[in-house]
């Protein structure tokens, strides 16, 4: 890729990103094992073979659209793109990231559908509920790789504590014992929150769509109406469920981590067609992303800046207290637990948490059917293949030096018991006891 003359300079000192500390001692053997695996043939036998040469699209680097907007909503979860721009990573890669602050996410769906926006930090299940014209209009979309693992949360209200529900178990009683309307927030309809509350849910026995009333709600919007009643829970992103702690108006139910152990979150998100007109862009972007993922994790201080720059009004417009604790693997539940999170967010993970899986992708069309926002089953594989595209991920990987996968799916159990590999995924969307 085209490098400039004379680097980036980092915002931080060496000290001030744990030069000295033995976090980034890890973080250089970790860097020597990246090297060494990329290097390796069972590494490089997922590359494609113009890749391994360095001839990229059109025979040249270059970006084809230098300036990017890319959409986000206030969450900490934005901060692997945040960070691209503020760090000065996206120069690197010939580009120049201008983050959009955006309302909501129906918001981000219509600007990416619109043009007005190039790219967006995005719902995962957004973009498959686009690409299969899902509550909207039908748009053949792209995503390019996954922002980050776990991180988000279940809250309840301090109305539920008082009735006797502390957790998924006590609340199933509740709302037995005591029959009235309940009401449960999630952010978008096929968005993560939505599928992550109605998994929870009915993992207890709790049908979403006939137990409970389901309504959305923009996730920095769910403080407020938590505090003034309009809801019994609620499902978002950090930094809105500690921040319904430090309120004093809910408690922390469960993490999502508990519900899908480094679960797909938020991913880059942009159209199909933004790619095939820009595919030096969206390589581009990608690794520049890439490589602020691998820079927040690499150690805490490096969390700590991040947690404070996105705390800006012009991001999360919060406070970084409550962002920093849950951003570090601080956990406290409201309830009086408090534990170190081992499957905390995190934006890298040494690659792992930012390869579009094509399972990850499916599971997402999965729990559509399962809820009937898919009325048939649709040729899960081939929907994953055509949007998760891995063969720009894998470009933009080799430009930022992440390893890569041995696999293009993978396995993982969930809170339920039920594992979830991706070879069956109709029964597996028909196998669920409890479904719409």
């Amino acid at each position: 890729m085209t490098q400039p003359k004379t680097p980036v300079k980092p915002l931080l000192s060496d000290a001030a990103c744990g030069s000295a500390s033995p976090a980034s001692s890890g973080r250089r053997q970790w860097l020597a094992g990246t090297a060494r695996a990329v290097a390796g043939a069972s590494l490089l036998s997922l590359v494609d073979p113009l890749v391994r040469a360095g001839a990229w699209a059109a025979g040249s680097d270059a970006p084809e659209k230098p300036e990017v907007k890319i959409g986000f909503i206030p969450l900490t979860d934005c901060a692997s793109v945040v960070m691209a721009s503020v760090l000065g990573i996206d120069k690197k890669h010939g580009v120049t990231i201008t983050p959009s602050k955006e309302a909501s996410w129906a918001a981000v769906r219509d600007k990416l559908l619109n043009g007005e926006l190039d790219m967006a930090h995005v719902l995962y299940g957004l973009i498959y509920g686009v690409q299969m014209g899902v509550g909207g209009a039908k748009k053949d979309m792209a995503v390019l790789m996954n922002l980050n693992q776990n991180g988000q949360a279940i809250t309840l209200s301090n109305k539920l504590l008082q009735a006797g529900a502390r957790d998924g178990e006590s609340l199933a009683k509740v709302m037995a014992s005591d029959k009235r309307e309940y009401t449960f927030a999630q952010t978008f309809p096929t968005g993560t929150h939505a599928m992550w509350l109605y998994y929870w849910l009915a993992a207890y026995g709790i049908d979403p769509m006939k137990d409970a009333k389901v309504i959305t709600v923009p996730p920095p919007q769910m403080v407020a109406n938590m505090r003034v009643g309009n809801m019994d829970g609620y499902c978002v992103g950090e930094p809105w469920g500690a921040r319904a702690i430090l309120d004093k108006i809910g408690f922390t139910a469960v993490t999502t981590q508990a519900i899908w152990t480094d679960h797909p979150e938020k991913v880059l998100g942009t159209s199909a067609d933004f790619v095939a007109r820009n595919p030096n862009t969206a390589r581009a972007v990608t690794a520049a992303i890439l490589e602020a993922g691998k820079w927040i994790d690499a150690s805490p201080a490096n969390r700590q800046k991040t947690a404070e720059t996105i705390a800006a009004k012009s991001y999360v417009n919060t406070d970084a207290s409550a962002i920093v604790g849950r951003m570090l693997g601080q956990y406290d539940d409201g309830l009086g637990k408090q534990w170190n999170d081992e499957h905390a967010m995190r934006f890298s993970g040494d690659g792992a948490a930012n390869f579009p899986y094509l399972s990850d992708g499916m599971w997402f069309l999965t729990q559509h059917k399962r809820w009937g926002l898919l009325k048939d089953h649709p040729d899960y594989l081939a929907t994953a293949r055509q949007v998760n595209r891995i063969d720009i991920y894998k470009q933009a990987a080799q430009a930022a030096g992440i390893a890569l996968p041995a696999s293009d799916m993978r396995t993982s159990k969930l809170i339920d018991g039920v594992v979830w590999d991706g070879s069956n995924p109709a029964a597996y969307a028909d196998g669920f006891k409890v479904k719409a």
